[in-house]
Formats: structure tokens, sequence, C-alpha cells
């Protein structure tokens, strides 16, 4: 019985993550590729699962949070507007990134913070209006004793209509907003 939960834990928090912030972003950016593109917002709780692993605490507890506020005003207004949060959360852009290149990371013992390069290329259906964007965001990290994990993204694009502030913020606000 100890050696199945030995290798359910070891399967659960990736080794490769445990000492290199960059090996941690890309992990997260594994999880955001196949699941951004399921939702916008605020992301569900089958979402929030497969984001869990690589996401602190904190930001766990902070997106069920939100969550919970939002559905708490869908409910109270019975789906009369829409939800607070809408488009992409963990990206500058509406639409989310496409794809992503970590840059540098400045380190110290318990915090990191590391740049990354992201792309969004419109789909064909989109019309030949619609055009590619490449922004950076800074993505926070928190090291844990599972390694390091993400714990806040820095909106830096300045897109007139993107996020703007950092991820942690926007959650706050959707939990304040809907006690």
């Amino acid at each position: 019985m100890r050696y199945l939960v030995f290798a359910f834990v070891c399967l659960a928090a990736p080794a490769f993550a445990a000492g290199d912030p960059a090996a941690a972003v890309n992990a997260f950016y594994d999880v955001y590729a196949g699941q951004h593109a399921q939702g916008v917002g605020i992301p569900d709780a089958t979402v929030r699962l497969r984001f869990q692993p690589v996401l602190s605490p904190r930001l766990n507890k902070e997106l069920a949070d939100a969550a919970s506020a939002q559905a708490r005003l869908t409910a109270k207004v019975k789906n009369a507007v829409p939800p607070v949060l809408e488009g992409d959360i963990f990206s500058s852009l509406f639409e989310g990134a496409g794809a992503w290149k970590v840059g540098t990371c400045e380190t110290s013992t318990k915090t990191a913070r590391c740049s990354v390069a992201l792309n969004y290329a419109p789909p064909p259906a989109a019309g030949p209006k619609a055009k590619p964007a490449n922004w950076n965001d800074t993505v926070l990290l928190v090291n844990t004793p599972q390694g390091w994990k993400v714990d806040d993204v820095v909106y830096d694009a300045g897109f007139a209509f993107g996020n703007t502030g950092k991820l942690s913020e926007m959650l706050s606000m959707v939990i304040a907003t809907n006690p």
C-alpha cells in the first residue's frame, strides 16, 4: 500500500519542476495549452483540477473562491448578466496565447519571476482583418515543498482592451464584489 501511495505522489508532483522555475512555467503552459480553449473566464472545477498540480495553494484557493463568487452572482441575477471575467484570464490577451517561450527567470530562495514571450495566431475563420499578436507577460512563482508553483501572472502587454495588473487582483475583485 505504501508503494502505491508513493507512486501516486511522484506522478502528481513532477520532479522536473522541483528545482527549476522555467520548467515549472513550461509545465503550467503545457496544462494551459490543453485547457484555455475549453472555456473562458474563471475555469470550472474540472479545469481547475487539471491546473492544480502546477499552481500554488494560494492561487488554487483564489481561483476556487472566485468561481464560487461568480456562481453566487449568476444565481442571484438568474443568468441575466455575463460572467464578471470573460476571455483568457491567464494572459494579457482576451483570446489567449497559442505559443509561448520562457525567457529569463530571476530567482531567490522562495520566489521567482519569469518573463514569457507569448503569441496568438488567429484561426483562418477569423478573416483577413484578424492580426496575430506577440507580447510578454511575467509569471510569478513560489517555491513550495512540492517544488516551484505558479503563484500569479502579471499582465505586461498593455493592450487597449486586454487584461491589466495581475491575475490575483482580478480574482480578488470578483471575490470582493460577490460575497
